[in-house]
């Protein structure tokens, strides 16, 4: 009789992680191939059904709402990769700079982050948005300047924790600049928290993304974008067209239910405490 052998805790979040990640890239891959298809209109289907030949149904141009919305999830993945990037980079220069460059510097960047999460968040970003021009370079400008305070509050706080620790002190009665320590000896300690907020990050982009887009200041309506999916869906639903919003909501909802899977997934596995399980 051949021994079964099971996977252990961290082997099954690491095949979580990688499900995710597969998955994730899968959509975008296919929304990137699908997106010049999304844009053709056949009259002659218009208004259809899910069916096996449209699992998602068409809309009133006779467009394949498959293709729509995967064109629209792709999109929105990108923009979540720019924005997400750009905002916890911020949040590492930032909170790193806040517990290491001295008491002025945390004061200021300190009074920022308070203001800036003192604001409702939708508010912040569609004004960012409008201020900016909208389109696609309002929303890449508003969701990067408005999601990196809660990451940077949580950097401040693991640097203030390294700060105290011998090796840091040793460094520096030694004669080593703070950018040097900084880079040397805090930086490497604060990557899993980083590495998990970045992914945690990009289903906020990605929701807020499309939030801004569905109420009128994101995207333009001739790309084939979640939000203007969503917002174009609304004119329709009252003729019983509710597959137009039913599906693509479910799949954001699918979208940012892996992001989430995916960053437990990776904090689980940076975490040292859950090295031997």
């Amino acid at each position: 009789m051949k021994k079964r052998i099971w996977l252990n805790g961290r082997k099954r979040t690491l095949l979580l992680f990688l499900a995710a990640a597969v998955l994730l890239a899968g959509i975008g891959a296919a929304g990137a191939f699908c997106h010049d298809a999304a844009l053709l209109t056949d009259f002659s289907r218009k208004d259809r059904m899910p069916c096996l030949a449209c699992p998602f149904g068409t809309d009133w141009m006779g467009r394949d709402m498959l293709k729509r919305t995967l064109a629209g999830l792709s999109l929105s993945l990108r923009i979540g990769l720019l924005t997400a990037g750009i905002s916890a980079l911020l949040a590492l220069a930032l909170g790193t700079a806040a517990a290491a460059a001295g008491r002025w510097a945390d004061a200021c960047i300190g009074f920022v982050i308070d203001m800036l999460m003192g604001i409702p968040h939708i508010l912040l970003l569609l004004l960012i948005s409008y201020a900016c021009g909208r389109g696609m370079r309002g929303v890449v400008i508003g969701v990067a300047l408005t999601h990196w305070p809660s990451l940077a509050r949580l950097i401040r706080g693991e640097v203030l924790q390294i700060k105290e620790s011998e090796y840091v002190r040793a460094a520096a009665r030694l004669g080593t600049g703070r950018l040097q320590i900084a880079v040397r000896h805090m930086l490497p300690h604060l990557f899993p928290q980083f590495a998990v907020g970045l992914v945690l990050m990009f289903p906020h982009a990605v929701l807020h993304e499309a939030s801004v887009t569905f109420l009128g200041f994101g995207l333009p309506n001739e790309e084939p974008a979640i939000g203007v999916i969503l917002s174009e869906s609304m004119r329709y639903l009252i003729t019983g067209n509710w597959w137009l919003a039913l599906f693509p909501g479910l799949m954001l909802v699918l979208t940012v239910m892996l992001f989430y899977a995916a960053g437990g997934a990776l904090k689980k596995l940076l975490d040292p405490a859950s090295a031997q399980e």
